[in-house]
């Protein structure tokens, strides 16, 4: 793709910078469309409380998840958005229309195939042309929307060639499904950008590559440090592909009053809601550009040239 070449005036060193594939799969690029991103899904922010719900496939689906992912990850947004609006608009829990925003999230800290949704959701809804607040810690119960979207989902797998496929268990246990309040949802965005154009592991948490094994660290759930991990090469990249997303697949999607047909409505929202809020957030400034500076000695680099793009594998 091309690049530059830097040098060092204090220590020497050649160092080179390569321009950005630009593939939502690649873990090197796609830091300034993170950043783009984040500041786009900031106007969007109501100032009211945020909710962030979490989906995970049980086990028993994650195969057939894995043979036929454009239908099955289209089904689980469509099963899964549709019973949290339905239990929202309930009127024994808010009895309101949201809106929300959902990811997709496919990997575990340590690569394994482990599908999974995010919503985050604005604490409140518009009823009778009016805005109503959710509790501060509560939105719906976790127990029946784990029952609804496992009924949602079975109904539309059933219209396919796949429901025969799924063990018969799937439709007895409990799906496990989590809603935690994040506040005024800035920090929850920030925490979910990395995944929408990024996926599975970045370059720099690759430790070494020797004796035909890939080393890499990941940050463990519980103490909150680096810990390395090892695998084979070829389970390395058989663990990396799977998260490979199928061509044209849109893992991002919006429901409610943020869907984009309906984003007109937001600005009227705001109005309900008693207050307006500004283009961008004031707590997360926009990012500058830095120069390039020397891993080595820490001095600014120098530009010696540009490296052309060339045709062909490298």
């Amino acid at each position: 793709m091309g690049g530059q070449k830097y040098l060092c005036k204090e220590c020497g060193k050649i160092h080179y910078s390569y321009h950005s594939c630009r593939d939502r799969h690649c873990p090197k690029c796609q830091n300034d469309r993170i950043d783009e991103w984040i500041e786009k899904q900031f106007e969007l922010l109501l100032p009211v409380p945020y909710f962030m719900a979490t989906i995970t496939v049980p086990e028993a689906l994650r195969p057939i998840f894995r043979s036929h992912q454009k239908t099955m990850y289209h089904l689980l947004f469509k099963a899964s958005a549709q019973a949290i609006m339905l239990l929202a608009k309930d009127k024994r829990f808010l009895g309101a229309d949201i809106g929300m925003m959902g990811i997709l999230q496919t990997w575990s800290r340590v690569l394994a195939y482990h599908p999974h949704l995010h919503f985050v959701i604005p604490g409140g809804g518009i009823r009778n042309d009016r805005w109503k607040y959710s509790k501060p810690d509560f939105l719906v119960h976790v127990k029946p929307l784990s029952r609804l979207i496992r009924r949602l989902f079975r109904k539309t797998l059933k219209e396919t060639d796949f429901f025969n496929q799924v063990p018969s268990s799937v439709w007895k246990q409990d799906w496990v499904c989590h809603i935690e309040p994040v506040g005024n949802g800035e920090a929850v965005l920030k925490y979910l950008a990395p995944y929408v154009y990024r996926v599975a592991i970045s370059d720099r948490n690759i430790l070494k590559i020797k004796n035909d094994r890939v080393t890499f660290r990941y940050k463990d759930r519980k103490d909150k440090t680096f810990t390395p991990y090892s695998l084979n090469v070829f389970e390395f990249l058989r663990r990396f592909l799977q998260h490979v997303l199928p061509k044209g697949f849109v893992k991002v999607r919006y429901f409610g009053f943020f869907a984009t047909k309906k984003r007109i409505e937001l600005d009227h929202i705001k109005e309900l809601i008693g207050r307006r809020l500004c283009s961008k957030s004031p707590s997360y400034p926009k990012k500058i550009k830095k120069p390039m500076i020397c891993p080595s000695c820490g001095q600014v680099l120098v530009l010696i040239c540009e490296i052309p793009r060339y045709r062909g594998p490298p």
